[in-house]
């Protein structure tokens, strides 16, 4: 998925998965996106083109009702000029910064050009130091480097939320926060890529800066220096301008005679133009050439990033709008224990449904297993594999490991991999006893100790298997937007 198609594919789930109330996006808007989609790819298209296509379709939708949101989207997206500005700033800061002596003589120890080089090789050693390091370590994990990279690049952007947006603030946040961690990697290696052609630029800049000013006025070479002598500077030239000896194939003078151009020495000091050639061969060999080839490998980098953004489809939010795609409506199989619901019950189960799995989810209520029933399920409660199967239980009873604990058993073992939900449903409760939510909060406790020390996974592991911890829900009067999250975390954890 390239990188147009993850920002509005995370946008859109950003506003899916947070806005609990849906009067921007309702739950109809959802289905439209789905089907129409559906229609433009068809049936053999992959995940990647039906969720980036539901995205964009569902964006233009959202773009005439709420257009702060779209300028959100649209501030997020990469503007190459940036990059371009930046490296044209970097390369006439060289042209600029091109004097490296005193009026029209050239210090040959300036420590702006020893500074230059010796900033450059020490980005390089940390370049391998921290290529060595990310071969070593196998955590996956973004660096500091890199999550400073992918953040500071979205920092300026997060203005935008002042603009009038009439999404919620939490989907906002969660919209920036996403895709902050998503293209991370892709900033990362964009920076890198600003950066090592800046550098290269910033060089060239210092370059022709220097010949620049060498066509106008008659440079003359020097050197001067509180703590070094001839000799020493003689050594520290040698190392200091071998990359450009080896490139021209040229050699220093003697000791003797770089002494002669000591700043204020007589004879008067030489032309500079053959330590300009110098000068300019060994920036070209120490800076410019690695500084491009670095920044063409991370050009690379940053366009395979740019077309993987997005690669995985497997979080219950992808498999929902998948499960639509590929295999039309999910279908739901609830088989009550010891509890008949009322049809406000069913009514508000239904509206739970088709928040959870599609607007189209179908749902079928079996006879209820009555008390005794649950070591040997009737054949129409069984699971038939077909969709989900809810095992709905009213909080009024008193659970029990041996009666409801076995019953949730015996439907997971006949369902086999298929997702199993376990509702406890609240109304019957509400029905028979006041509102006191100590004793409510006692009841629910006990449902939940019950149910994990009757689960076999949680006997033979020790750990807990949250498809069977219980979602509580009053379903003749839902928080939809609650009873949703909670059952998206248990199909999350199956």
């Amino acid at each position: 998925m390239n990188e147009r198609d993850a920002l509005l594919t995370t946008a859109l789930r950003a506003l899916e998965t947070v806005d609990a109330d849906r009067q921007t996006w309702t739950d109809s808007d959802r289905s439209w996106a789905s089907q129409a989609a559906a229609e433009v790819v068809g049936e053999a298209a992959s995940a990647a083109v039906f969720v980036a296509r539901r995205a964009d379709l569902a964006l233009e939708r959202l773009r005439a009702r709420d257009a702060g949101f779209a300028q959100v989207v649209d501030g997020l997206v990469w503007r190459p000029w940036i990059g371009a500005l930046v490296m044209t700033v970097a390369f006439f800061a060289g042209v600029a910064s091109d004097r490296i002596g005193s009026g029209r003589e050239v210090n040959l120890l300036a420590p702006p050009v020893i500074g230059l080089l010796t900033w450059n090789l020490a980005v390089y050693l940390l370049i391998v130091v921290g290529w060595r390091w990310r071969r070593s370590t196998p955590s996956r994990q973004p660096g500091p480097l890199r999550r400073l990279l992918g953040g500071g690049l979205l920092a300026p952007e997060r203005s935008l939320r002042q603009r009038g947006a009439h999404i919620p603030a939490a989907v906002l946040a969660r919209l920036i926060g996403d895709w902050s961690t998503t293209a991370a990697p892709l900033h990362a290696a964009r920076a890198e890529r600003i950066l090592h052609f800046s550098a290269a630029l910033f060089a060239v800049g210092i370059i022709a800066g220097l010949y620049l000013r060498g066509f106008a006025f008659e440079y003359r070479a020097a050197w001067e220096s509180t703590f070094v002598g001839a000799e020493a500077a003689h050594r520290i030239l040698t190392v200091m301008l071998a990359p450009g000896l080896w490139l021209t194939g040229g050699a220093l003078p003697d000791v003797d005679a770089l002494a002669a151009i000591r700043s204020g020495a007589a004879p008067a000091t030489a032309n500079a133009a053959p330590w300009l050639h110098l000068l300019a061969a060994t920036i070209v060999v120490v800076v410019v050439v690695p500084r491009v080839l670095l920044g063409l490998l991370s050009a690379l980098v940053e366009r395979r990033r740019s077309r993987q953004l997005i690669t995985r489809f497997d979080d219950p939010y992808y498999q929902r709008l998948l499960h639509g795609y590929h295999a039309g409506p999910v279908h739901l199989k609830v088989v009550p224990y010891s509890y008949r619901p009322l049809p406000a019950a069913m009514a508000g189960l239904q509206l739970l449904a088709n928040r959870v799995f599609g607007s189209h989810a179908t749902m079928i209520c079996a006879t209820p297993v009555r008390y005794g029933q649950e070591d040997s399920l009737p054949p129409a409660s069984r699971p038939d594999g077909s969709g989900p199967t809810v095992a709905l239980f009213s909080l009024a009873a008193t659970p029990e490991r041996e009666t409801q604990g076995a019953f949730i058993s015996a439907l997971r073992s006949a369902g086999g991999s298929a997702p199993l939900l376990v509702l406890v449903d609240e109304s019957p409760w509400h029905a028979r006893f006041d509102a006191d939510s100590k004793r409510l909060d006692e009841r629910r406790s006990a449902w939940r100790a019950e149910l994990a020390a009757a689960t076999p996974f949680a006997e033979s592991t020790g750990k807990a298997d949250r498809c069977m911890a219980p979602v509580f829900v009053d379903l003749a009067q839902p928080d939809l937007a609650s009873a949703q999250g909670e059952i998206e975390r248990r199909l999350e954890g199956s």
